[in-house]
């Protein structure tokens, strides 16, 4: 990409639009178009095709997405698949009509069927049932990589897909309902600390094991992908290690200095048994993540901590 391309970042300002954002800025990019969701609602196919045909991009990071953590996900079902699959149909196709050069899709390691063998490798896509607390929004982004490398077969569209590992850091999301596990163990245990509770509960046995990637090691992965990366099919980018969400848990109280006691309510969900990237491929590609978990859960409190004081946590 040159320095002057104009490149257009969808869903800016969530947690991974801001992260990348802030590595192009870095980087000495200076033509970044942004919109916000009450300027440009990307589920609006006429919206979408007249800020295109206005601004012309060279490139597209589509990180916009309806995100959230397992209660939003099942349920608000209907309004995970239906807007996700509105705003990637919408930027996909009408980036194709604008001869944009080059789009990387962002999506999710959800897309893996629930029991597929681990790491989960790439070629694992399709091949066993979804989990179900997250089947529609993980139906909405398998969709978006079979359209990526449609258009790409069928047009000759540069145009790749990522999927990142569940993500922390700036700019998180901590409501809540609809955060995910980190960001909602954070917060619940500064809250638990704050109030002198004895006990915080935590769904599920604590038993499932997650891997989690900082959002700017992320932007810097894909800032290096949309370089170094010109293939159908997806890339995994995560770090290729993970954690027991009870171990997370007790990581997340001591970075905190919560001193009550874990209640772990097995009447609860687990969700997926296991969520661990298969990195290889990415690695084979020369990236390697920088941040790792303790570190990344210390910057995460010190970004909540700010949220708090500018009373911008939800």
């Amino acid at each position: 990409m040159d320095k002057s391309a104009k490149i257009y970042i969808a869903g800016h300002r969530g947690m991974v639009g801001s992260a990348i954002q802030r590595k192009l800025l870095k980087e000495g990019f200076d033509n970044i178009i942004t919109r916000t969701s009450s300027d440009l609602d990307l589920r609006d196919q006429q919206q979408v095709v007249e800020f295109f045909k206005e601004e012309k991009p060279d490139y597209v990071f589509l990180a916009a997405a309806k995100v959230g953590g397992i209660v939003a996900n099942n349920t608000y079902r209907a309004d995970f698949l239906y807007e996700n699959l509105q705003i990637q149909n919408n930027v996909i196709h009408v980036s194709y009509l604008n001869n944009v050069k080059k789009l990387m899709f962002l999506g999710s390691s959800c897309i893996y069927p629930k029991l597929a063998p681990q790491p989960l490798n790439e070629d694992y896509l399709l091949t066993g049932p979804l989990e179900q607390t997250n089947e529609p929004y993980a139906i909405a982004k398998i969709a978006g990589i079979k359209m990526c490398d449609a258009y790409r077969s069928q047009y000759g569209c540069n145009y790749i897909s990522v999927m990142p590992t569940n993500l922390y850091g700036y700019n998180d999301n901590y409501h809540p309902q609809n955060s995910h596990v980190l960001p909602a163990l954070i917060r619940r245990f500064h809250e638990a600390k704050a109030q002198d509770l004895k006990e915080v509960t935590i769904w599920g046995t604590g038993t499932p094991k997650r891997e989690f990637l900082f959002a700017d090691d992320l932007a810097d992965a894909c800032y290096y992908l949309m370089q170094n990366y010109d293939e159908e099919g997806l890339v995994n980018i995560g770090t290729g290690e993970d954690i027991s969400i009870k171990d997370l848990a007790l990581l997340v109280k001591e970075i905190i200095g919560y001193e009550g006691g874990i209640n772990f309510d097995a009447t609860k969900p687990d969700g997926t048994p296991r969520k661990l990237m298969d990195v290889s491929k990415l690695h084979n590609k020369g990236w390697k993540h920088t941040i790792e978990l303790e570190e990344g859960i210390k910057l995460a409190y010190s970004d909540f901590l700010n949220k708090l004081e500018s009373n911008t946590v939800a």
